[in-house]
């Protein structure tokens, strides 16, 4: 099963621009491109990921939990589904999901 990631935009005015762009492409005024360079400039896209998917980014990553700046024991709360990722730490993880740890050292 396949979760949609969820849309949160990085203000109030990006998300009024966005609306504005959505409609406009909606009529055909945008083209697609058009439209995924306001995606990309006002969205920021948060992918809730499972615990298998945070122990394969830690795997991956090497040093974790420090850069997060949360606790070991944490991640690996996250990593066998105990708790969840709360506060900035989702967009963080997807941020290292998409473009590695060094993204937001």
């Amino acid at each position: 099963m396949t979760t949609k990631a969820k849309k949160k935009f990085r203000s109030k005015s990006a998300e009024a621009a966005h609306e504005t762009a959505s409609g406009l492409h909606r009529i055909g005024v945008l083209d697609a491109k058009t439209m995924r360079e306001f995606d990309a400039a006002c969205l920021t896209m948060i992918e809730p990921l499972t615990g298998a998917q945070i122990l394969a980014l830690r795997e991956r990553e090497g040093v974790f939990a420090r850069v997060l700046n949360v606790k070991p024991k944490l991640v690996s709360e996250w990593e066998r589904g105990e708790k969840k990722p709360s506060g900035p730490s989702p967009k963080l993880l997807s941020i290292v999901k998409a473009r590695g740890l060094g993204a937001i050292i």
